[in-house]
């Protein structure tokens, strides 16, 4: 039974999906609310978003087991990223704050344990073997953490999330004419807004991987779920059955701009050091 997809291609990028599996193992699955079971934090329908990337020869990483039962962007010291509310490395409330476990069902650490070592280090054994392959052929590699998430959500942050939320750990994951060059295509465009390092800054991937210095460059896509699918409205009425449409129409729409980020990803290359011949 596959733990990820892994699809590899010919050009310095890797794309990311760590949140885009809905597969569950039987004690999570036993213990979670019906709530819990909708598996509504999930990135849905990402993989179907990007499928314009194999024609790119762009190498993809995608998970298949749900965040809920072991959450990949995230550290294994379970350290919080945010200073505001967040879900851990073993999530027990969703987005909303409410319990995902029937009271005295949550994982049992045996559980726990499996899921880290089953799910969570092969994935990123591969992203990182990924990252060291397009670096070794290309002498560079670009990392694309590709992400969703509703539009509202009011526990972890006010309002309405804008569309497309860039994260570069504040300018720490890339060359600054990386993202230079991503601003530069969203403010171009006036169907969606847009803003960088906001409220969501690049998770655990996207901190950890992205060493510049090192020459792997790293970017994190915070899309929100409005541009795209039917997203809940009434969070407190979710139950296992509720499903989350893909919206063909708005999806081709929105895809045109992701597109767009992808190919800017892959003509950017890094600046020679000062010295170098270029």
């Amino acid at each position: 039974m596959s733990r990820f997809q892994l699809t590899r291609g010919a050009t310095p990028l890797l794309v990311s999906m760590p949140h885009a599996g809905t597969r569950l193992t039987p004690q999570v699955e036993a213990g979670l609310s019906d709530r819990g079971l909708s598996l509504i934090d999930t990135d849905w329908h990402i993989p179907q978003l990007y499928d314009f990337l194999d024609d790119l020869g762009v190498s993809r990483l995608q998970a298949e087991y749900s965040r809920y039962v072991i959450d990949l962007n995230r550290s294994t010291d379970d350290r919080p990223l945010y200073a505001g509310a967040t879900t851990g490395l073993f999530p027990q409330v969703d987005f909303d704050g409410e319990p995902l476990y029937r009271r005295g069902c949550e994982p049992s650490k045996a559980a726990r344990d499996w899921a880290l070592e089953n799910v969570w280090r092969p994935y990123h054994a591969a992203l990182s073997e990924e990252l060291e392959r397009l670096r070794r052929r290309f002498g560079y590699a670009v990392l694309f953490d590709a992400h969703s998430i509703r539009s509202r959500v009011a526990r972890l942050f006010d309002g309405q999330l804008p569309d497309i939320n860039l994260g570069t750990n504040d300018g720490g994951s890339c060359d600054p004419t990386l993202s230079d060059r991503l601003e530069a295509i969203c403010d171009a465009q006036t169907d969606y807004t847009w803003v960088t390092n906001g409220r969501f800054k690049g998770g655990f991937i996207t901190r950890h991987y992205g060493m510049p210095s090192d020459d792997v460059h790293a970017v994190q896509l915070e899309l929100s779920q409005a541009t795209y699918m039917e997203e809940p409205r009434e969070a407190d009425l979710i139950e296992a059955s509720t499903t989350f449409p893909y919206r063909e129409r708005e999806a081709t729409q929105v895809q045109a701009l992701l597109k767009a980020l992808v190919e800017a990803l892959l003509a950017w290359r890094p600046r020679p050091e000062p010295g170098t011949i270029a």
